[in-house]
């Protein structure tokens, strides 16, 4: 999940992942699955957001491999 997307969303905006989606252009189903991380963001989406939102693209997405945690780590 892009929770950082999904916090901003919610608590700064107030937005519904529909108000985001029509901003976008997509479908709603389209940016539900885009925040879930199961289907990436395109770079035009992302700048949108990131103007959106008024912050650098890299506090707002996470790596693919960091979505859900990083699974990968040792401890």
């Amino acid at each position: 999940m892009q929770i950082n997307l999904w916090n901003l969303r919610k608590n700064e905006k107030r937005w519904t992942q529909k108000e985001v989606a029509d901003y976008l252009g997509i479908t709603a189903m389209s940016y539900r699955e885009k925040e879930k991380g199961r289907v990436p963001f395109n770079s035009d989406e992302m700048f949108m957001l990131a103007e959106l939102f008024d912050k650098p693209m890299d506090e707002i997405f996470l790596p693919r491999t960091h979505q859900n945690g990083d699974k990968n780590i040792k401890v």
